[in-house]
C-alpha cells in the first residue's frame, strides 16, 4: 500500500480495518456464548470464518505498519476510535480465551477420569500383600482411542 496522503483515504483505511475488527469480535463474541452453551459442534463452525477474518485482520496489520505515522497525523479521531475498537476486541479475545482454556480442562479431565475408570475396570482385582486390593498399574492398562473432531 502506498503512503496515505489524504485524510480521506485514511479514514477509509481506518474504517475497513475497525470494521474488520469488529466482524471478528462479534464472532469471537459468538463462539464465546457458544462454548458457555455446551454448544461445541455450533462453535466449532465458526472456525472458518474465524480464520478467514483473523487472516485478512493480519493482512490489514501489515498494511497498516508502514502508514501509521501518516494515519495518525491525517486522522486523529479516527486512530482514537481505531485504539477503542482494538481495547474492546481485546477484551472479548480474553474472555473467549479464558472460556476457552476452562473448556480443555474440563474435557481433559473427564477423558483422564474415563482413562482411569476403564484401566481399573480391566485389571484384575486381587488382593495383596496387605490385604487391600491392588491398584491397578498404569502401564498394563489399555489405550484410549479419542476422536479429537467435535
Amino acid at each position: 500500500m502506498s503512503e496515505l496522503t489524504t485524510a480521506a483515504d485514511a479514514e477509509k483505511f481506518i474504517e475497513t480495518l475497525a470494521g474488520v475488527i469488529d466482524r471478528l469480535r462479534g464472532l469471537v463474541e459468538e463462539e464465546t456464548a457458544l462454548v458457555q452453551a455446551g454448544r461445541l459442534r455450533a462453535a466449532a463452525a465458526l472456525s472458518a470464518t474465524k480464520s478467514a477474518l483473523a487472516g485478512r485482520l493480519l493482512a490489514e496489520g501489515e498494511r497498516l505498519t508502514p502508514n501509521a505515522k501518516s494515519l495518525s497525523l491525517a486522522a486523529p479521531a479516527h486512530c482514537a476510535a481505531l485504539k477503542r475498537t482494538q481495547e474492546i476486541f481485546h477484551a472479548a479475545l480474553k474472555k473467549n480465551m479464558l472460556v476457552l482454556a476452562t473448556a480443555h480442562a474440563v474435557s481433559e479431565g473427564i477423558v483422564r477420569r474415563l482413562s482411569s475408570d476403564l484401566a481399573r475396570k480391566a485389571a484384575p482385582q486381587i488382593y495383596g500383600a496387605s490385604g487391600r486390593p491392588n491398584a491397578p498399574n498404569a502401564r498394563q492398562g489399555r489405550p484410549l482411542a479419542i476422536s479429537r473432531t467435535l
